[in-house]
């Protein structure tokens, strides 16, 4: 296996929940339930309304949710996958995700980007605009979230994690060669080593040490006999199952976890 500057991070498993066309009731027992099965990093997303089929239906807000999550789970880490910086003010976003750290004891994982869903800016009011004027707006954010992270009272527990989400080469992975400690990217894994390299140029022009950011990337139905040693080899350790809570496939996140086990022993 190739040794990449990143390939030194264990393998891990996280699991997103849609929050979308179920009750908050079924959501929390799901959570739960991939807690027990031992997953190791319970998500969520930033939307208003569902991503996937129908465009109407039940549909939760990430925050909320994740401070709920905080109390009711014990050892994952949760985050969002991603949170929008457009959505909420830079500072109180920070003052939010410190408060949800100290809810957690210390688990947050704060999962961020650009944002891309025209519904949601259009019928909750913010101002859509250009890719590129969003994608600079995530960088003016980052400045004011690690800033207001160093003046709260008290601080975060911990040195929270940032995960920056997205494949742009020229502004996104610039970004996450800045301001990240995980980057999570889209794609087959021959897509994500292209992108990998990109990164690792950015940091090399930054001076910031490739080692430093675990990759990442979304995997949704396809297990682990068939991708599993692929990510790994293009030095991916952190592996994002995708949960439908009404068809939620146990057997699907078992086989991962037990991938997980076998990759680090």
């Amino acid at each position: 296996m190739i040794e990449h500057p990143y390939s030194k991070y264990p393998m891990r498993i996280g699991a997103q929940i849609q929050p979308q066309r179920c009750s908050y009731a079924e959501i929390r027992r799901t959570a739960a339930e991939l807690e027990e099965l031992g997953v190791d990093v319970l998500l969520n997303w930033d939307h208003f309304f569902p991503m996937y089929g129908p465009a109407e239906g039940e549909h939760f807000e990430c925050w909320s949710m994740l401070a709920a999550w905080a109390e009711a789970t014990e050892r994952v880490e949760i985050g969002p996958l991603v949170t929008c910086s457009s959505y909420r003010n830079p500072d109180l976003l920070a003052d939010m995700a410190r408060t949800v750290d100290h809810i957690s004891g210390g688990r947050l994982l704060f999962g961020i980007g650009a944002g891309w869903s025209e519904r949601d800016y259009r019928e909750y009011g913010y101002e859509f605009g250009a890719a590129g004027r969003r994608l600079d707006a995530l960088g003016e954010a980052l400045v004011r979230i690690e800033r207001r992270w160093g003046l709260l009272n008290p601080p975060p527990l911990r040195k929270v994690p940032v995960l920056i989400g997205g494949n742009g080469e020229r502004k996104t992975l610039r970004l996450a060669a800045l301001h990240a400690d995980i980057w999570h990217g889209f794609g087959r894994p021959d897509q994500l080593a292209a992108k990998h390299g990109v990164l690792d140029a950015w940091c090399a022009e930054l001076g910031r040490d490739p080692g430093e950011i675990e990759r990442a990337t979304r995997v949704l139905r396809k297990g682990p006999e068939e991708v599993g040693p692929a990510l790994a080899e293009v030095g991916t350790r952190f592996v994002t199952l995708v949960i439908s809570v009404r068809d939620f496939d146990r057997g699907h996140v078992r086989d991962w976890l037990d991938f997980r086990d076998e990759f680090n022993r």
